[in-house]
């Protein structure tokens, strides 16, 4: 039991327990909650645009999909299982990067420099899932809270 306590501090304890990590969180968090709603609310951004990618089953995929990025990013919204639920976003993040920035360096009209361009924000997200990952929640979320809690001894007094 102790190694189950102690393997759930490490997972929820922010390593770096500093409040701008709220920042990064934000911009996380947001980006990627609102391009899971997308995903159900446009089928541009999400059905149409997974069947040009060429997902099999792209209703399916995309929605699928739409879910993780809303649920993740709510929970790195608040900062809770922060490292966790980075985990499956960095695997979407180089899903998207695989499936839509790769392909553009063998297009002749594209190339290196246009994606480049064009991969700007999904390299933002993937450092900022790293740096997550590494980091925690910072001081300002639930996993800090949850962390000084349990690090609190238990008290004696008869109820």
């Amino acid at each position: 039991m102790a190694d189950s306590v102690s393997l759930w501090s490490r997972c929820i304890r922010p390593a770096w327990r500093s409040r701008a990590v709220l920042f990064v969180r934000l911009s996380v968090g947001l980006i990627f909650s609102t391009q899971g709603l997308l995903k159900f609310t446009d089928p541009n951004m999400g059905v149409i645009r997974f069947t040009r990618i060429g997902f099999p089953h792209p209703a399916f995929t995309a929605h699928f999909a739409g879910v993780f990025e809303m649920a993740c990013g709510i929970l790195i919204l608040l900062g809770f299982l922060t490292r966790l639920a980075a985990i499956p976003l960095f695997i979407v993040i180089c899903t998207a990067i695989a499936t839509t920035k790769i392909p553009e360096l063998l297009r002749p009209t594209q190339g290196f420099w246009f994606m480049v361009s064009d991969a700007r924000a999904d390299f933002a997200m993937l450092t900022s899932l790293l740096f997550l990952f590494v980091a925690g929640g910072g001081g300002w979320s639930v996993d800090d809270r949850l962390s000084k809690e349990e690090a609190q001894p238990p008290s004696n007094h008869p109820i």
